[in-house]
């Protein structure tokens, strides 16, 4: 009897690693949504899922990912501060933040947290297919308007906080900033963060500082005006 010939097709699937993705996002749908995009490629699959930060350092240890999917807006926390966690947990993680929220917002605030590529909600799921795959090759994913706001920064030397006051603010600091701007008051902004409203204040009286306001009407002020020149 002759021996039954190896298909070929097999052993190149069974060959193929895959790439496992961690998906971080409190919005199951959306979630659901990157699943039924990302395992149509032969070689990427999810293995985690979590809609906190609780959740989601917990799948890191669990799931053992090898790349994570990360939104800016999480219940009760920013994303760009479960990024610093997530670097001091698996400083090897590649991480490509997935938002809604405009590049020339956060963009730089992921990068320097630890990101490694910034995707807008709105790009077609080839696009993310295609940010996990180049920063699996060790590069920077930035669509070509974010690059190049970072590239006239960095030339005219303006990481300085007195050129850029917003980017010396701390990830909370820009929560409750934002949150302002959106025009809800101290105890709105307490219950939004999970902080109590004396914090709040502290978190006021530090932005009202970095950005030179004399006093808390030209910081409502001036957040709102920054929250339309972003809409």
């Amino acid at each position: 009897m002759s021996a039954k010939k190896p298909n070929p097709n097999s052993s190149l699937s069974a060959g193929v690693k895959k790439t496992k993705v961690l998906l971080v996002d409190d919005h199951p749908i959306v979630r659901e949504g990157l699943v039924r995009v990302l395992e149509r490629e032969s070689d990427l699959e999810v293995t985690g899922q979590a809609g906190s930060v609780r959740e989601a350092l917990e799948q890191i240890e669990q799931a053992r990912p090898d790349f994570a999917i990360v939104d800016i807006s999480l219940a009760g926390r920013n994303g760009i501060e479960l990024i610093k966690q997530m670097r001091l947990q698996c400083p090897q993680l590649p991480i490509l933040v997935h938002s809604m929220h405009e590049e020339s917002v956060y963009a730089e605030r992921a990068l320097r947290a630890g990101a490694s590529g910034y995707l807008m909600k709105q790009e077609a799921p080839e696009k993310l297919v295609q940010a996990i795959r180049t920063i699996m090759q060790g590069e920077i994913c930035l669509n070509r308007t974010a690059v190049r706001q970072l590239v006239h920064r960095l030339a005219a030397g303006a990481q300085t906080e007195e050129t850029t006051p917003l980017l010396s603010l701390t990830e909370r600091e820009f929560a409750v900033f934002r949150l302002i701007g959106q025009g809800h008051g101290s105890a709105q902004v307490a219950e939004a963060l999970s902080m109590g409203k004396k914090t709040v204040q502290v978190h006021r009286e530090h932005i009202k500082r970095k950005l030179g306001l004399k006093d808390g009407t030209s910081l409502v002020h001036f957040a709102i005006q920054w929250m339309e020149s972003q809409s």
